[in-house]
C-alpha cells in the first residue's frame, strides 16, 4: 500500500498495530493519543490506517482521543447531548445529524476566532492578565489599609517583623485619630477608583 504522506499536502498517515501501538509514517516514531491531539491543535490533518488490513480507522481512533480527554477531567459534552447523540443511532434523521454537527462546529470555530480578534483589538494586543494584575495590587493596598485601620495604634500583629524603637514609641491620640481619618478617606478614594475602573 503506498504512503498517502508521500504527496506534499497529503495528510500524514498514522498505522496502528495489533499492540496498540500507533506508528507515525512521517516521522519514523511511535506515537501516543496525547500526541495525536497535539497534532490536533496543531492543524496536523492525518489518516489512521490499521497496519494488517490498510482500513482507515480514524473515526474510531478519534473517538478513543475524546473518550481519554473526558477522562482527564475536562468534560466538553455535556451528558444530555451524549444521550441524545446516542438515541439518533438506527434514527431515519441519524443520516443528518453528522452534516448538522459539522455545520454547527464550522460556525462555532469562526465565532471563536472573530470573538478571539475582538478581544485583541479591544486591548490592543494586551495581555487581559495585566488589567488583572493591576486589581490584584489595588486590592492588595486596599487590604494593607484595612489591616493598618483595624490597627490603628500599631498593636503587633502575630508573627509580624518586631518595629524598630523609634517606630514603637507612642503617638499622642489626637495624632492617631487623624492619621486614621487620612487612611480611611485613602481608602474610600481607592475604593472609588477601583468601582470606576471595573466600570
Amino acid at each position: 500500500m503506498a504512503e498517502q504522506n508521500d504527496t506534499p499536502g497529503a495528510p500524514v498517515v498514522i498505522k496502528k498495530y495489533a499492540n496498540r501501538r500507533l506508528y507515525n509514517t512521517a516521522t519514523s516514531t511511535y506515537v501516543t493519543l496525547d500526541h495525536l491531539a497535539e497534532m490536533i491543535k496543531a492543524g496536523t490533518e492525518f489518516v489512521v490506517t490499521d497496519a494488517r488490513t490498510g482500513d482507515d480507522i480514524t473515526r474510531s481512533v478519534l473517538t478513543q482521543i475524546i473518550v481519554e480527554q473526558e477522562a482527564k477531567g475536562q468534560n466538553l459534552l455535556p451528558i444530555k447531548f451524549l444521550r441524545q447523540i446516542i438515541g439518533f443511532y438506527g434514527d431515519s434523521l441519524g443520516g443528518l445529524l453528522p452534516r448538522y454537527l459539522e455545520h454547527s462546529m464550522e460556525a462555532f470555530s469562526k465565532n471563536e476566532a472573530d470573538m478571539r480578534k475582538a478581544m485583541t483589538d479591544a486591548f490592543r494586543g494586551i495581555f487581559p492578565m495585566e488589567q488583572l494584575e493591576q486589581m490584584g495590587r489595588q486590592n492588595m493596598v486596599l487590604f494593607e489599609n484595612a489591616m493598618k485601620m483595624l490597627n490603628p495604634f500599631g498593636q503587633q500583629a502575630p508573627g509580624a517583623p518586631k518595629p524598630s524603637a523609634a517606630a514603637s514609641e507612642e503617638k499622642p491620640k489626637g495624632e492617631n485619630i487623624d492619621e486614621l481619618k487620612a487612611q480611611l478617606n485613602e481608602m474610600q478614594a481607592q475604593l472609588a477608583k477601583l468601582v470606576k475602573d471595573r466600570e
